[in-house]
């Protein structure tokens, strides 16, 4: 009873090779967009290398820095005992003086 057109079946055929070339793109786009996340995130992971070296490096450094300036300090300590201790006491009273006076400032008493 049904009868298929000639033309119905010429536009199915047609039809084929356009739906075939679509699936191909796809595929195509999706290998593209694969290959450049995966580029994406090797770049990323060598960022995050070099960041974690560079403060590896960084640390390093300020642990040089640290421990020359406590040598240089315990040096003046053993050479210059009296003056030392004479500079720590100035020190602390001049902390204590400024506390003092920001806290008159304020209106607050110890």
């Amino acid at each position: 009873m049904f009868h298929r057109s000639t033309r119905h079946d010429a536009g199915v055929t047609s039809a084929r090779p356009l739906a075939g070339e679509a699936i191909a793109t796809g595929a195509q786009a999706l290998d593209s967009t694969r290959e450049f996340a995966a580029q994406a995130l090797e770049r990323a992971a060598e960022k995050m290398r070099d960041l974690r070296y560079g403060v590896a490096d960084t640390a390093s450094a300020a642990q040089r820095q640290i421990g020359r300036a406590a040598s240089a300090t315990r040096d003046y300590v053993a050479e210059q005992p009296v003056r030392s201790a004479l500079i720590a006491a100035g020190v602390g009273a001049l902390v204590m003086a400024a506390i003092v006076l920001t806290r008159r400032q304020r209106g607050n008493r110890f």
